[in-house]
Formats: structure tokens, C-alpha cells, sequence
């Protein structure tokens, strides 16, 4: 009797509340066992040690007081004070960490010291643990949870089943997914609305469209609000606008639109599907009918407008948002608004939100800094883009392809690459994008070697059947002389779009195969693809190049008369492009003088080149003093008035050009040629002595250029646009930078090898004359890619028939 009394004074002792009892206790029973030999049983001692987590209900109000105002710091604290919490004040504590990406790693830590403290879990406590691996995507701990609830015989339970759904949707897990929602005893409509959530977040379109009937035809429950903004990102991501008009609709007919809590994430839902699907004037009516707005809708708007092109409303728009206040600023606004800036290459404006960005809470979101890292390099600003790369705390491919597509884009190709390695170095996995900036380094290097070796990465990385891949391919390998491997490419693509078809048609026409580019357009259409303007200035400058002058013309006829498209100014360049070429000088001054549209400088810049190419002075007179009028855009036209007057004998009218030019800050490139051997490129300006072997390369060239005088060969003296002796004209041509290059690639290549140069300016005549001897001496296929177009050089020919 005195045995089970003070077992139980001891337990109402360790009950009654004080911890200095508590202590003395847990030091007591150990002793009262050994002295009496008395057997507790687990549940006992656990009774004893383990006593009600509060000494009142006053810390169960506190803590709960805390959590509901946000102060999550001060609530742990007290948690932490409490000896031995329950279950009840964990799953309060997990509750407010779940709610939150910052915190929900915080949540999970709870949840595994809950159960080293062997408190058990109940149906409570797994939603919230699962909701934070959901906010986290952490699968592994998702399914460690998942086992817990089987053990515990919780799977069935509805709350704990829809948010295991919810964990292994949001873990882009879905055949689990799948299997728990098939599994399920019984489901509520929220149940279904993670499906559905699962469903469009894989992009199954046809899958969720059957759910959405199943869901009303057999379990009889009607689509809320959760559903329809879940339903419709999807049909936005498919462009179904009838399908979404028709969501609309339900919305109105269930008066959706009228509940105060669904009328910002319903409308919002509604203008971004709208938006998406390019019916712009349709968001902006849901916009402005829309009573409460967030910055999640302001975003939404205003990105729509960037995606269809409008960026002078979209910053309209921002600035509108802007009006109300710093609290609607949102990261996905800003990088909107950034986007349109570089499209309008408004960098005053970019300066400014850049500014903006460091004064706000949102300065230091990835996706905004990618969108300014983006506006400056665009803008032509590599400098200011590398600055601000580098002190991006957190970087992401988005951040690296920005970037790389930067240099790409203001011709420093060769430090593309160098941000690839970096970018691999640095475990930053590439993805589409990535390859599809820097596959346009090998293009503009006409590296070879690199384009190979890209083309087997995003092999290996099962990227090559994506279009967007596809096409860069075309793009480079037709840019680097290689127009069977495009074909190749062309004729592999899974799918093709209208970009395909154009970059072909453009590679054919560069290669001066204006045949091939006409059967291919005639196949296009063949196959249904209706061709747009860009198609009629690929096919029309291919038979430019080609010397196809009949045909261009009938294509510019077809095209407004067949295909209903109008002519912009470049398909009048293009015409007058084809017709100078060809030596229709005459045909082409009148057909600029009949346009429905005042020539610009770049119409007349076409026809004066080929006052130059056909000596015909006079014409070239008149095609100067049109330009002069309307002023010289560029050091393209400066140079073209220079040589036409050189070309006369004019030198002194042709330095004026020059000193006018410099005066305007128009710089004129020097010629620069390049040829790739063994993967490195080698680059050679004229008479440049700064290679290495330079005394192997002059000492080749002067023996090929001996061999080739052998055959008639004279230095046409008059490419050299400068009043110097006629011994010095010569000099300056024989050491032009595409002969250097070709001479070094037959120093370093063997004889059956292909040489191929890349040239930055028009190879000159003489050059050109030149290159033809020289295959047929040395027997050597040589391709030289210039600023115009490629020319195959094979037993003393050109490709371009001397016409380019």
C-alpha cells in the first residue's frame, strides 16, 4: 500500500506542475525501483517523464498569439521553453513554417524532432510536414513522410491523401501522383483540383480536359474557383482561346466574378489566358472590370503586352502601376518593364528601374536581375552586364545564357565560349536556351570544329529534337560552309516551323544556290506551310546571289498578287539588290524612283555598289547625291561614296568623304579574315606580320602568286582606293587578309582538305581573281565566306559565276 502510494504521490507530484518536482522525480522512481523491485511498465514511466506540455493554458495561447501575428521568432522561443510540448504545439509551430518557402526547411526540422522526441504525429501533423516539402520540392523527405503515415494507417485519411498528391505534383513525381489519387477511399473536390493542378503543370491538356468532364459527369461536383485557376494557365499554354472564352463564361454563369474572395485570382487568371492568347484587348477589358486588383495582376498585364510585342503600352502600364505606390512593385513587373526597355532600347529608362531595383525589397530576385543583365547586354552595354554578373549573389542558366547571348550579339563570340566553360565549371547545368545563344558564336567565328562539338552536347543533353536547337543548327552549319550538313539537319527535324524553312532557304541563297532555294519554297508550300515576309527576302536574295533576276521578279510578283502580302523596304532592297547585281542599273533606279514608299539610304546604298562593281560613274553621281540628301546611316555608305570617287580618278572628292565620315565618328572596319585549324582560329588583317609563322606564310604566297603570273594573271590596281604609286597599289593588294589566311590554311591543312575562310568585309576583285587561280594550281577547294555571301572555288571557278 505505502508501494502504490508513493508511486502515485509521484506521478500527481510530476503532474502538479513545478519542474523542480519534475527533476526530483525522474531521481526518485529510478531509486523506488531498486529499492522495492517494482516493474513499470513503459507507459508508466512515460506517464512520469513525459507529463502535460503545459503548466497552463496560458503558453498554448501565447504561442498561438505569437504564430497569428507573424512572430515567428518570439513563438519559437516560447517553444523552446516549454519542457516537453505535445503534438498540439508542434503542429501549430510546423503549421506557420509550412506556410512559407523561407521557413518551410524550419517546418521539416520541427517535424524530425518531434519524432526524436517520440511524440507522435497525428492526422494534423502530416499536412502541414507535407506542405513543406511541397514548398521546398524535396521528394525524398516527402516520401519518408509518406512511409510514416503507412506505418501509422493515416494514408486514407482525405486531408493527409490530397496533400500527399499535392507533395508529388509539386516534386514533378506524377506517376505517384497518380497513384495516390487512384487510391484514394474517397475525394473531395479539393482532391481533384490538385489533379487538375498536376495535370496542367505537366502540360497534359487533353488528360486534364477528361478529368474536368469526369470530375462534373461522376462524382457530381461542380468547378470552383481553385479549379478554373487551375485549369486555365494551361489552356493559355495551349493558345486555346475558345476553350478559355468558354471557361469564362462558367465563370459568369456560376457567378464566380461576384465572391469577393475569387475575384482577383479568377480575373487575374482570366486576363493572363487572354493575354497569353493574344487577345490583348480582351485582358484589358477583364482588367478594368476587375474591383480589386494585386500585383500579381498588374504583372500579368503587363507582361502579356511585352509577349505580343506592345512595349509602349506595357510601360504605359507600369508607369500606371508605378502611380500607386512602391507596395504593388513586384520582381515579375519589374522584369517586364526591363524587357521592354531593351526591346525599345530605352537604357535611360533601364538605368532607372535598375536604381529602382536597389531601393526596393525586390533587388535582389533572380528573375529581375536576369532581366537587367539582359537590357544591358542587348543594349550593347557588355561592360555594364558583366559588372552587374558579377555581383549576382545566386546565378542560374538564365543568368549565364543572358550573358553569353550578349557577347554573341556585339560580336565578341569568342568570350561566348569562355562563359560556357565558366558555366559548366560552376555545375550550372545549360539548357535550351543556353545552346541556342551559343550555337550562334560558331556561326559568327565559322567555327566548325565548336559547332560539331555543340551539336553532340545538346545530343548528349537530349536537346536535338527541339525546333528551336534545330534551327540554330542550320543556322551555323550553313554559316560555315557546310550547307549538305543544314540539309542533313533540315531533313532529321522531327517538327519545323516557318523559322526552319527560312533559315534553309536563307543558307541556300547564301551559297548562291538560287535553284535549290526555289524548289525548297515550292516544297514548303507543298506541305501547307504559308510563308510570311521574311520567306519572299530569303528567296528573292537568294536569286540575287544567284543571278536568278527573272525569277526574283516573278516571286516579288507573286508575292502581293498570290500570297496578299505587302511589300516592306527590306523586299524593295532585296529587288534592288537583284536587279543591280544582275547590271540592270537602269531598271533598278527607275523601279526605286515608282515605290509606293521613299527609298531610304539603304536602297540606294544597294544600287550604288553596283555603280561601283560596273563602273558606271555617272548613275553613281546621282546615287551619291540622293544619299548625301538624306545623310549616310552607316560607314558602309561612306565607303561606297569614297570608292565610287576613287574609282573616277577623284581622289581628292573621295579623302572629303573621308574626313566627313571621320568627323561623324564612323569608323571603317579593317579588312579581317579568319580560318579555323585543329578547333583554334587563327586571324589575319592585311599585311600582317604578327602570326607566328608569318615568314612560312609570305614565302608561300609570294611562290603562289609567282605560279599564278605564269597563267596571265595581272594586279587589278584598281581595288586599291588610294592615290599612291601604281608599285604600291600592288603591294597593298598581294597581302590582302583572305590571300594571308588562305595561304597559312595550305601551309597547315592537307591536300584534300577544304580550306574555308570567313572574311568581314566583300572580298575584292582582285581577291576573288585571285582565290580562282589559285584552286586550279594548287588544286584545293577553297570557300570563302564575306560579308555578302559564300563563294566555292573549285578548278579556277567561283559558285557566284563572278557575280556578287
Amino acid at each position: 500500500m505505502r508501494h502504490r502510494s508513493l508511486a502515485a504521490a509521484a506521478a500527481s507530484a510530476s503532474a502538479s506542475g513545478s519542474g523542480t518536482i519534475r527533476r526530483n522525480v525522474a531521481l526518485l522512481l529510478p531509486l523506488f525501483y531498486q529499492r522495492h523491485h517494482r516493474r513499470f511498465s513503459f507507459t508508466t514511466v512515460a506517464c512520469c517523464l513525459h507529463p502535460p506540455p503545459f503548466e497552463s493554458t496560458e503558453d498554448q495561447a501565447s504561442l498561438q498569439g505569437h504564430i497569428a501575428r507573424g512572430e515567428l521568432s518570439r513563438a519559437r522561443h516560447l517553444f523552446d521553453e516549454i519542457p516537453s510540448p505535445d503534438v498540439r504545439a508542434y503542429n501549430d509551430l510546423i503549421r506557420a513554417y509550412s506556410s512559407s518557402l523561407s521557413t518551410a526547411i524550419d517546418g521539416l526540422y520541427l517535424y524530425r524532432l518531434m519524432l526524436r522526441h517520440r511524440v507522435a504525429p497525428n492526422n494534423y501533423t502530416f499536412p502541414f510536414a507535407l506542405k513543406a516539402c511541397s514548398a521546398l520540392a524535396d521528394l525524398h523527405c516527402g516520401r519518408t513522410i509518406h512511409r510514416h503515415t503507412l506505418h501509422m494507417g493515416l494514408h486514407a485519411d482525405l486531408f493527409i491523401s490530397t496533400a500527399l498528391l499535392d507533395m508529388y505534383v509539386k516534386c514533378s513525381c506524377f506517376p505517384d501522383a497518380t497513384h495516390v489519387f487512384a487510391t484514394m477511399p474517397t475525394r473531395d473536390l479539393v482532391a481533384w483540383n490538385a489533379m487538375l493542378a498536376g495535370y496542367a503543370h505537366h502540360g497534359m491538356y487533353h488528360d486534364a480536359l477528361t478529368h474536368l468532364v469526369t470530375m462534373q459527369a461522376q462524382a457530381r461536383l461542380r468547378p470552383n474557383a481553385s479549379t478554373l485557376v487551375a485549369l486555365l494557365p494551361l489552356l493559355a499554354q495551349q493558345g486555346v482561346l475558345a476553350q478559355g472564352t468558354s471557361v469564362h463564361a462558367y465563370c459568369i454563369r456560376a457567378c464566380l466574378h461576384l465572391k469577393v474572395t475569387d475575384r482577383v485570382l479568377v480575373g487575374t487568371a482570366l486576363l493572363d489566358m487572354y493575354a497569353k492568347c493574344g487577345s490583348l484587348a480582351y485582358a484589358r477589358r477583364v482588367f478594368d472590370a476587375m474591383p480589386m486588383r494585386n500585383e500579381v495582376t498588374w504583372s500579368a498585364l503587363i507582361g502579356g503586352f511585352v509577349l505580343c510585342g506592345r512595349m509602349t503600352q506595357a510601360f504605359s502600364l507600369f508607369k500606371d502601376m508605378l502611380a500607386l505606390g512602391l507596395c504593388f512593385l513586384s520582381p515579375t513587373s519589374i522584369a517586364s518593364a526591363l524587357r521592354a526597355c531593351a526591346v525599345l532600347d530605352d537604357l535611360r529608362m533601364g538605368e532607372q528601374l535598375h536604381a529602382l531595383l536597389a531601393k526596393s525589397c525586390v533587388h535582389a530576385d533572380l528573375t529581375a536581375g536576369n532581366s537587367l543583365l539582359s537590357m544591358y547586354a542587348k543594349a550593347g552595354l557588355i561592360d555594364q552586364a558583366i559588372a552587374f554578373f558579377d555581383e549576382l549573389a545566386v546565378k542560374d542558366n538564365v543568368s549565364y545564357s543572358a550573358l553569353l547571348s550578349g557577347y554573341v550579339q556585339n560580336g565578341r563570340a569568342e568570350e561566348a565560349f569562355l562563359v560556357f566553360k565558366k558555366m559548366q565549371a560552376c555545375n550550372v547545368e545549360p539548357d535550351v536556351a543556353t545552346m541556342v545563344s551559343l550555337i550562334p558564336a560558331c556561326s559568327h567565328l565559322a567555327a566548325l570544329q565548336h559547332g560539331r562539338c555543340s551539336h553532340g552536347f545538346v545530343i548528349i543533353r537530349g536537346f536535338a529534337s527541339e525546333t528551336s536547337i534545330c534551327n540554330a543548327l542550320l543556322d551555323m552549319y550553313a554559316k560555315c560552309g557546310r550547307i549538305d550538313l543544314s540539309r542533313q539537319v533540315f531533313n532529321m527535324m522531327p517538327s519545323r516551323d516557318i523559322v526552319s524553312w527560312n533559315t534553309m532557304i536563307a543558307g541556300y541563297g547564301l551559297h548562291g544556290l538560287g535553284k535549290e532555294a526555289t524548289a525548297l519554297f515550292l516544297e514548303m508550300s507543298n506541305q501547307g506551310f504559308a510563308p510570311d515576309g521574311v520567306t519572299f527576302i530569303c528567296l528573292i536574295s537568294a536569286c540575287s546571289h544567284s543571278g536568278l533576276v527573272t525569277e526574283g521578279k516573278h516571286w516579288f510578283h507573286e508575292m502581293t498578287h498570290r500570297y496578299g502580302l505587302t511589300p516592306r523596304m527590306e523586299h524593295y532592297i532585296c529587288m534592288v539588290d537583284l536587279l543591280s547585281r544582275g547590271g540592270f542599273l537602269n531598271e533598278a533606279y527607275e523601279f526605286i524612283q515608282s515605290m509606293p514608299l521613299r527609298a531610304d539610304v539603304r536602297v540606294w546604298a544597294a544600287l550604288l555598289g553596283a555603280c561601283r562593281v560596273y563602273k558606271n560613274i555617272d548613275l553613281g553621281k546621282r546615287v551619291s547625291r540622293m544619299i548625301e540628301e538624306l545623310g549616310p546611316e552607316g560607314t558602309g555608305n561612306f565607303v561606297l561614296l569614297s570608292n565610287i570617287y576613287s574609282a573616277a580618278g577623284r581622289f581628292d572628292e573621295a579623302a572629303e568623304v573621308r574626313i566627313i565620315q571621320k568627323v561623324k565618328g564612323f569608323k571603317k572596319s579593317p579588312g579581317c579574315s579568319w580560318i579555323e585549324i585543329n578547333g583554334s582560329l587563327h586571324a589575319f588583317v592585311g599585311g600582317d606580320q604578327s602570326h607566328p609563322q608569318s615568314p612560312k606564310i609570305y614565302q608561300e604566297l609570294d611562290n603562289i602568286l609567282a605560279g599564278i603570273k605564269k597563267l596571265g594573271y595581272h594586279p587589278d590596281t584598281s581595288f586599291v582606293l588610294h592615290d599612291v604609286e601604281e608599285e604600291e597599289k600592288e603591294k597593298t593588294l598581294i597581302y590582302h587578309s583572305e590571300k594571308l589566311a588562305i595561304a597559312y590554311g595550305i601551309l597547315s591543312t592537307s591536300e584534300n582538305k577544304t580550306i574555308f575562310v570567313t572574311k568581314n568585309l566583300r572580298v575584292c576583285g582582285d581577291c576573288h581573281t585571285v582565290i580562282k587561280h589559285i584552286s586550279l594550281v594548287r588544286r584545293r577547294d577553297i570557300i570563302v565566306r564575306d560579308a555578302n555571301r559564300f563563294h566555292h572555288f573549285k578548278n579556277g571557278q567561283c559558285s557566284c559565276g563572278d557575280f556578287w
